[in-house]
């Protein structure tokens, strides 16, 4: 098994054709088919198999497919890493960001570490809490913004800052951020709710239950754009974290006031897997979206959030 059997395992899988995958990897048809031929009696079973829409991955060959992938990341980090050059934090970081952060976060951090480490290449990775936890257990993420967990035995998790869950509606309905909307109220309207199993909603059910009140829920969506896009064409109210809603706010398309009686709050951390060495560019990577989150609630961009913890970098 080599690298040139695994580049063409996981370029044949993504494009579905032996043909097209030899045109990618500027090699001739045959050269890839043996490639794979080769890897097949290796391993002693079929990787592939001929449909009417392609080539696609048997059980056997998925399983494979991944961790070639994975194996050919890791042999392209340490490269990054090992490069020459003096004084200069190299190497991938592929960072997660939550879908309700990444407005506020991602061109900042990306122009920051563009300028202070120009040797670092940054992948960024936008996702729900759920999927963002996974990738990092799997070692497809080297950190990750996760919220309302606590460390595991896998992962580290540094509290970061919690933040007030905000009643979102159309313009016309006037919230105002001084006048806190009790959750009896926003019940009494219809309500776009992310989906049931999704980490804010959990917040949000645990909410409704503490105020004893039943909910309307007349969408569910796993997009938060979604979820605004359906309060501005007013088929209802909705309960978004504030970091998500403030360019909205300040753009006169929706509403929105804290969500109380009662209060939710949803607690956002950093999280690192436990094990392994971590290379000084995930270092750089991690420092640096901690100051951005810091430097978007001082400046009052992360609305009615609170920074968790002191510790110096």
């Amino acid at each position: 098994m080599d690298f040139k059997q695994l580049k063409a395992l996981i370029t044949v899988a993504e494009v579905g054709s032996v043909t097209r995958a030899a045109e990618l990897l500027h090699l001739v048809q045959p050269a890839v088919t043996r490639q794979i031929r080769t890897l097949e009696e290796e391993l002693g079973v079929s990787l592939f198999e001929r449909t009417r829409q392609g080539m696609r991955p048997t059980d056997a060959g998925a399983i494979m497919v991944e961790r070639a992938r994975r194996a050919l990341n890791e042999l392209e980090r340490a490269r990054a890493e090992v490069r020459p050059a003096p004084g200069a934090v190299t190497g991938i970081v592929t960072v997660g960001l939550l879908e309700s952060t990444t407005d506020l976060l991602a061109e900042p951090l990306v122009t920051t570490l563009t300028r202070a480490h120009p040797g670092i290449d940054l992948r960024l990775i936008t996702a729900y809490s759920g999927h963002l936890q996974q990738w990092l257990d799997d070692g497809d993420l080297d950190l990750s913004l996760l919220y309302n967990m606590d460390s595991t035995p896998s992962l580290n998790a540094r509290p970061l800052v919690r933040e007030h869950l905000w009643v979102v509606a159309p313009a016309s309905a006037g919230l105002r951020a001084d006048e806190p909307v009790p959750f009896a109220e926003a019940a009494a309207h219809p309500l776009v709710m992310p989906a049931s199993g999704h980490s804010l909603r959990v917040l949000i059910d645990a909410g409704a239950a503490r105020a004893d009140v039943d909910m309307n829920v007349a969408a569910q969506t796993n997009s938060m754009r979604v979820q605004k896009q359906l309060v501005r064409a007013g088929h209802g109210w909705t309960v978004l974290p504030g970091v998500g809603i403030a360019d909205d706010i300040t753009d006169g398309t929706l509403s929105a006031a804290p969500l109380t009686e009662p209060d939710v709050w949803r607690s956002i951390v950093l999280a690192t897997p436990r094990s392994g060495r971590t290379p000084p560019a995930v270092e750089a990577v991690a420092h640096e979206l901690v100051q951005q989150i810091r430097s978007a609630v001082a400046q009052g961009s992360w609305l009615t959030a609170e920074v968790l913890g002191t510790d110096a970098d």
